[in-house]
């Protein structure tokens, strides 16, 4: 055979932006061999007429950490057409780590990105098979994934690994800096694609305390960084804060010649208008030539939460004495009338930060004690009763014993300046964050979102564009060489779509997690196939392979597959 697989018919969008043209693809031996014109006999055909055949969509901001070990399918990425993931965004990761660690690193991902400890726990046990990062990166490709994984050396578990508990505590001393450094160094070498790091309020441990990244001084950030760039590759990633934002990821990217990408610009995130301001300074970034990428969401940011953890909430000073209590204490500190007090005047509309105005936004989720409430809005239900929104939700809360949840779109829900931020050149498409915040959100579906919602119903960019956005465009920020575009020799990682019906559904709850524990997930429509190097995975909305046999992802070690 001339080919293992020949998909005919279809209208090829390379990934590069360019037009489309009709034309047929052959894969041989995982590769694209012929690209339009593909004459000659194949195993297997498949029928693209009226589709769109065009590169699998390369995913830089997840969180597949810990998911990638008992799921190795990476649910559901694969279903919206991504082919490739980047994990250990934002500093996070499961490794560098001490087995004394363990336990704590897992309370610290509950906390911080909405993983379920139950879960973790059943489905990592205490006995990794890893401690140093280049195991971690040799487990997960001895386990096997369905698609590709490229993973940043995140600066926390780094931290934590060299100053223990300390790392939550203090600064860093010159020594436990240059073996950090050399942790850096190490990771560089075994295939990692660059270091992230924290600095945002919201990101605190399980105890309250700041997650270990967010002590670091600016020397000791200089000197990590510095690290990765002896590799001579490499990306810089790093979740904003107040001591970590546009003057010091300039004074990085200036020092050590290396691209920085950003989480997140989003619509409203400091009051309406607000993102005008970051995107004129990331343009005066690219004109010193700095590279310096900010990750734009297409997605409202729509959070499912309930007070027992109100991770919304804990970038605001009110709830820090929640994040040192247990279920018990906070219970406590709600009933309060001076703290109900207080969340009104600190949330309320005129406020200029992302909360504000927040019980206005707010759909009461669940309400064990009286599901005729449920999916409406939490003023309309306190109006007929007579009562403040807050108080209503507060109380809710405490009588159900935190069953209660609440659904608010916490920022990038005005749809003009979400189009801004997607029609500016110089962002990125990202924040997908698969892998985190299982029970409170669901952005893994933001690829068929981009394509459905807003290239083909608003008309806001061509598929060709958008299909750029997905591919070549984050594959080149992340220097994966090889991926995000079909051309002859590169790896075939390919998506046969239709453009007339792709898009994400609506949300649901489910129960296949370790322990049993639940999660929101979107179904995708109009994906009719999804190939990674050369092997179908999902065809029609279902798996075509089986998690438990030979799975065709690669690891991808720097910028390319090990």
């Amino acid at each position: 055979m001339d080919y293992d697989l020949k998909i005919v018919g279809g209208t090829i969008v390379d990934g590069s932006g360019g037009q489309g043209y009709r034309g047929d693809l052959g894969i041989k031996d995982g590769r694209v061999v012929a690209l339009g014109d593909a004459a000659g006999e194949a195993g297997r055909t498949i029928d693209a007429g009226g589709l769109v055949v065009c590169p699998g969509f390369v995913d830089i901001h997840t969180h597949y950490d810990a998911q990638v070990l008992w799921d190795r399918m990476l649910t559901i990425s694969p279903w919206h057409g991504v082919t490739t993931a980047v994990m250990g965004n934002c500093g996070f990761g499961v490794a560098p780590m001490r087995p004394s660690d363990r336990q704590g690193i897992m309370k610290t991902l509950e906390k911080v990105e909405g993983m379920s400890y139950e879960s973790l726990e059943a489905g990592l046990g205490l006995d990794w098979p890893f401690e140093s990062f280049p195991e971690y990166l040799s487990t997960v490709q001895g386990i096997g994934t369905a698609i590709n994984l490229a993973a940043f050396i995140g600066h926390t578990p780094v931290r934590l690994y060299v100053m223990g508990d300390d790392a939550m505590e203090r600064e860093a001393t010159g020594a436990e800096v240059e073996a950090m450094a050399n942790i850096v160094r190490e990771a560089m070498a075994a295939g990692a694609i660059g270091f992230s790091t924290s600095q945002a309020a919201t990101h605190n441990s399980f105890d309250g305390r700041p997650i270990p990244s967010r002590l670091a001084s600016f020397s000791e950030l200089d000197a990590l960084v510095g690290a990765m760039a002896e590799s001579g590759r490499g990306i810089m990633q790093n979740t904003i804060g107040k001591t970590l934002f546009h003057d010091e990821m300039s004074e990085l990217a200036r020092r050590h010649g290396v691209p920085v990408t950003w989480t997140a610009l989003l619509a409203g995130m400091s009051g309406p208008g607000s993102h005008v301001k970051h995107l004129k300074r990331t343009a005066e970034q690219r004109a010193e030539g700095l590279q310096i990428v900010p990750q734009v969401a297409c997605r409202p940011i729509m959070f499912d939460f309930d007070f027992g953890e109100p991770f919304p909430f804990e970038m605001r000073p009110i709830f820090k004495e929640t994040m040192q209590t247990d279920r018990h204490g906070k219970k406590a500190i709600y009933a309060d009338d001076g703290f109900r007090q207080n969340f009104r005047a600190d949330t309320d509309p005129s406020a200029k930060h992302m909360l504000a105005g927040w019980a206005q936004r707010a759909v009461i989720s669940n309400a064990p004690s009286d599901p005729s409430v449920e999916e409406r809005p939490l003023t309309e239900v306190a109006a007929e009763q007579g009562r403040d929104p807050i108080d209503l939700a507060l109380d809710m809360s405490i009588q159900s014993d935190f069953a209660a949840r609440f659904r608010i779109p916490l920022v990038n829900f005005d749809h003009a300046e979400v189009s801004e931020l997607l029609a500016d050149d110089n962002t990125v498409v990202a924040l997908s964050d698969a892998g985190a915040h299982a029970s409170q959100l669901c952005d893994a579906c933001y690829s068929t979102h981009l394509l459905g919602h807003w290239s083909r119903d608003e008309g806001a960019m061509p598929l060709e564009k958008a299909v750029h956005m997905l591919t070549q465009k984050p594959a080149d920020l992340m220097g994966l060489a090889d991926r995000g575009l079909l051309a002859q020799g590169r790896p075939a990682d390919v998506v046969v779509l239709d453009p007339d019906e792709v898009g994400a559904t609506g949300l649901s709850r489910v129960h296949d997690q370790p322990a049993g524990q639940d999660r929101l997930v979107a179904q995708a429509k109009g994906i009719q196939a999804v190939i990674v190097n050369g092997t179908v995975i999902r065809e029609d909305n279902s798996d075509a392979i089986s998690p438990d046999g030979q799975l065709p992802g690669q690891i991808l070690r720097g910028s390319q597959a090990a």
